[in-house]
């Protein structure tokens, strides 16, 4: 059965020379773009997954579609006047086939293959002379012990596309794990699977930055990111008893990824603090890079002058950046993962109640477990009451205590 061709989509209307912002991609990242878009008089339409996907619920033009749908893509292009995405998942043809028609896509599929790609990311960050960890392309489990026996145990195995959240990442901690790594041999292309060095690392941290296609950058702080069997619950920043001039380097190496990969919009650069210095190296290696508003910048919303939402939205359009200073001296984000609360609306009236400074961004997704369905910011001067109380925060919403169990209200 073939599927309907979409139907042309109409300019939103608009006061004559507003700009008009298209996003692939309906989740939580373009439903945070709404707010900034209202204040800055942008209109923007979503290509959404599902008529009641995040986005969706928040934008007046929110057609459904599939990132993968040539003619769909081209359908909403065809409305706006730049493009940008929610995510990373479109496929390589599609965005080929916009960019030869004149599509004004932000980032461009050159920079986003780096994103998408960790292969030609760790290429390309390695030879640009960025700390990367030691790897190699593997097509079975000869070459995998091959890499182990040159390298060490462990070793960090990678599907180049597609993982998150932990998601496409296997830890063989030795020769014994060589059976486990069968069945993502099995499944995997011609190019093979990324085998890694286990970088033996003291903390993970990010930074995000903004480019214009003029060139116009700015950086945020460096953060400390918290993680959880491979997901971010909770982000510091700025990133706690850091070397001044580590984050000073990291800003600064973010910023030459941006410009030597041609990125637009901004691009969150996670990385391992190994707390080595010396020759050859700098105390971090680059883990990730995502080139798009990312979970590490969600503090930004509430603790910094301009939130990476609003800053995405005035790169992608060539605007001025703006100011990326924190509000406060510190800021804790707390994620919020589907638990035991299924009314979240409940929940966060718990919350407000308890802690009036604490800001609730929920998401309006269903509530599954482990999903990212919201998230808390709080900011002040004490790091150590801002943990507790995001903490505080995260539990009430997810319906859970800080142990993990479920809570008896």
């Amino acid at each position: 059965m073939t599927e309907p061709t979409p139907q042309p989509l109409s300019r939103p209307l608009a006061p004559t020379g507003t700009p008009v912002v298209g996003i692939i991609g309906g989740g939580q990242l373009a439903r945070m773009c709404a707010g900034p878009a209202a204040e800055l008089g942008i209109s923007v339409v979503v290509l959404a997954e599902a008529d009641d996907a995040a986005a969706a619920q928040v934008f007046r033009h929110a057609p459904v579609g599939r990132c993968d749908d040539r003619e769909a893509v081209r359908a909403l292009a065809a409305a706006c006047d730049v493009v940008t995405f929610d995510h990373e998942h479109v496929p390589d043809p599609v965005l080929s086939a916009l960019e030869s028609e004149g599509v004004s896509l932000h980032p461009a599929p050159a920079a986003l293959l780096h994103a998408q790609d960790k292969i030609a990311m760790r290429q390309r960050l390695g030879a640009a002379g960025l700390p990367v960890p030691a790897w190699s392309m593997v097509h079975d489990r000869a070459g995998l012990r091959a890499f182990a026996d040159q390298h060490e145990w462990p070793v960090v195995l990678k599907t180049p596309r597609g993982g998150y959240d932990g998601k496409g990442v296997m830890v063989l901690t030795g020769p014994e794990d060589l059976d486990r790594a069968e069945e993502w041999f099995a499944r995997a292309d011609a190019s093979g699977l990324l085998a890694e060095e286990a970088v033996p690392f003291t903390r993970e941290l990010a930074v995000m930055v903004a480019r214009t296609p003029s060139g116009e950058m700015a950086t945020w702080p460096v953060v400390h990111t918290v993680q959880e069997e491979g997901i971010c619950t909770r982000v510091e920043a700025p990133a706690g008893d850091l070397d001044p001039a580590v984050a000073q380097d990291v800003r600064a190496a973010a910023q030459k990824v941006a410009e030597l990969l041609g990125v637009t919009g901004v691009m969150a650069m996670e990385v391992f603090e190994t707390g080595r210095s010396g020759e050859g190296e700098r105390g971090w290696v680059v883990n990730e890079l995502a080139m798009r508003p990312h979970n590490s910048g969600h503090w930004t919303q509430d603790g910094a002058v301009t939130s990476q939402f609003e800053q995405h939205l005035r790169a992608v359009l060539d605007l001025p950046l703006g100011d990326t200073s924190p509000r406060a001296p510190h800021t804790v984000m707390g994620n919020v993962l589907g638990g035991p609360a299924e009314d979240l609306h409940a929940a966060s009236r718990l919350v407000m109640e308890a802690d009036p400074g604490a800001r609730v961004h929920v998401y309006g997704k269903e509530v599954r477990p482990g999903r990212k369905v919201g998230h808390v910011t709080v900011y002040g001067e004490d790091v150590e009451d801002l943990r507790r109380r995001a903490d505080a925060a995260r539990h009430t919403l997810q319906g859970t205590t800080p142990e993990g169990q479920e809570d008896a209200r």
